[in-house]
């Protein structure tokens, strides 16, 4: 590498850290991560932050090289021509390459009353509110969940097992992306736990009112406090940015996870995608993709042909309650297999797999730090690193 290459991480999630150690790590490489919170906040984590059993959250000195400058401000435009991002703050940070790394949160559901009435769990802000409205709620109100993939199944275990009365509203069948056989012990944890699930034809939300749902079939469910976990949705800075987006509002990349616009600018995590080659918005993912983003702009560095990118999977956990979970074992590919771990030891293995996440995030500050106080490097800038495993990870979307 000849002379310094600024390259601009939009974005300190799981994807954004990654990519941003993994650079860092480089002699000749000077990383910049603008986030609009001055800490890491771990997102798989944040069903917990609403019950008080974990604060989620990490300081961004644990998780990213010290060589690693921060700047807490939220990116509002992206000029590719001048390889510059306007900040909301009023200034700007230019680059030679920029990782685009902004994470995903909850959707517009599009349903009256929802955006009103409803709370989220999708980031900090959300957790804190919903957290604060359930204070200030009976502990006997009714309590509705809608949503039943993973964010809703966790949220309505951690609540219930805190002592909360709460129905799980499915709107088709509890768990989606779950194998058929992995859905009963997971129906029989949250029985147990004594949420009400309700699916199929019916169990659709028309309306959500201050302390009422109302569902597809006509039935209205009481409801004090109401959390929307139904879908998810990408920032637009893309879009507005002049970048070419899919239907989600996704920056589309080839296989090297390079904008189609602008190979200098790379995504990472939920708000990328490869058209032909879609991959599930997750922290299993994120993780692999911040350090394959990494690795195809420090090949671009010195002058290679960046790699395709291949992701590899190994299941999802999930968390019911503090002391009972399910492992979904999947082949590499994603899909879904009939293996599974239930009971106490699927509860511990959703609690490996979240440490082992974090442990990933500081072992590559430490990596990185390491390079800034020994000013060099014991490994090649071109060295491959297109491939990540990862153990099985939580399924949430990845911040």
């Amino acid at each position: 590498m000849n002379g310094n290459v600024e390259v601009v991480v939009i974005g300190g999630g799981y994807g954004g850290v990654t990519a941003a150690n993994s650079l860092a790590r480089r002699d000749g490489v000077s990383v910049t991560v603008v986030n609009p919170r001055p800490e890491f906040v771990e997102r798989i984590r944040l069903h917990q932050r609403v019950t008080g059993s974990d604060d989620a959250t990490e300081g961004f000195g644990r998780v990213m090289g010290e060589n690693v400058r921060l700047v807490v401000d939220t990116a509002t435009r992206i000029d590719a021509a001048e390889r510059r991002v306007s900040l909301a703050g009023g200034g700007t940070v230019s680059y030679d390459y920029l990782v685009y790394a902004v994470g995903s949160g909850a959707a517009d559901p599009g349903v009256p009353g929802a955006a009103e009435f409803a709370y989220w769990v999708s980031d900090l802000e959300g957790a804190e509110r919903l957290r604060s409205a359930l204070d200030a709620t009976p502990a006997t109100a009714p309590v509705t969940v809608v949503g039943a993939g993973p964010t809703g199944m966790e949220t309505a275990a951690e609540l219930a097992e805190a002592g909360r009365k709460v129905t799980l509203v499915c709107g088709d069948v509890l768990g989606p992306s779950l194998h058929a056989r992995v859905r009963r012990p997971v129906a029989r944890r949250l029985a147990k736990l004594g949420v009400t699930v309700l699916e199929g034809p019916g169990a659709q939300v028309t309306e959500v009112t201050h302390d009422a749902v109302q569902l597809g079939d006509g039935r209205e469910l009481p409801s004090a406090v109401t959390i929307w976990t139904a879908g998810f949705r990408v920032p637009d800075l893309a879009a507005r940015s002049g970048l070419r987006t899919d239907a989600d509002g996704r920056l589309v990349t080839d296989t090297t996870l390079s904008s189609v616009d602008d190979e200098r600018i790379v995504a990472a995590g939920d708000a990328g995608v490869m058209p032909d080659h879609p991959f599930r918005m997750s922290c299993q993912a994120a993780v692999q993709l911040g350090p394959a983003a990494a690795d195809t702009i420090l090949r671009r560095i010195a002058g290679r042909t960046p790699s395709p990118v291949r992701m590899w999977f190994a299941g999802q956990c999930l968390s019911l309650g503090r002391n009972e979970g399910v492992t979904q074992f999947s082949y590499p590919n994603d899909k879904v297999n009939a293996l599974s771990i239930s009971g106490r030891t699927g509860a511990g293995v959703k609690e490996i797999a979240c440490r082992f996440t974090l442990n990933k995030l500081v072992s590559g500050a430490r990596k990185a730090s390491s390079r800034a106080s020994h000013g060099n490097s014991t490994d090649r800038p071109d060295a491959p690193h297109s491939e990540h495993r990862t153990t099985p990870s939580s399924t949430g979307p990845a911040a």
